[in-house]
């Protein structure tokens, strides 16, 4: 039986960036990472073997998803299909804030670039 409990997410790179992995959690079945790339930033182009979910917080961001371009601001959200790569650059002037849910406990990611970020 699974108890509600309150989790702190892990600062890993500086500010820029906090993840919680469900397989840490007694294998919740959802991984989420809070991007807060600075302008000119962001994740390389990757691929997962699910689809992944892009939710726009804050600031202003370029998702770049096959072979498809789409701009995202606060309130915009994002599915990316299994497989498929993608990535997203910071294209405004402040830190952008993304959360990005995997639907997975455990992420797997397929680089395809060298990385500019973990992500």
């Amino acid at each position: 039986m699974t108890t509600t409990k309150v989790i702190d997410f892990t600062d890993e790179d500086g500010g820029r960036g906090y993840t919680f992995r469900g397989c840490e959690h007694g294998d919740v079945p959802v991984s989420v990472i809070v991007d807060r790339s600075r302008p000119g930033e962001g994740p390389a182009l990757h691929r997962h073997p699910y689809e992944e979910l892009w939710i726009v917080e804050g600031g202003e961001v370029t998702f770049t998803a096959g072979d498809k371009t789409l701009s995202g601001s606060p309130g915009t959200v994002d599915v990316v299909p299994a497989g498929e790569f993608h990535g997203f650059k910071n294209t405004g002037t402040v830190p952008l804030q993304v959360i990005c849910i995997h639907t997975r406990a455990r992420m797997e990611t397929e680089w395809l670039e060298p990385r500019d970020q973990a992500g």
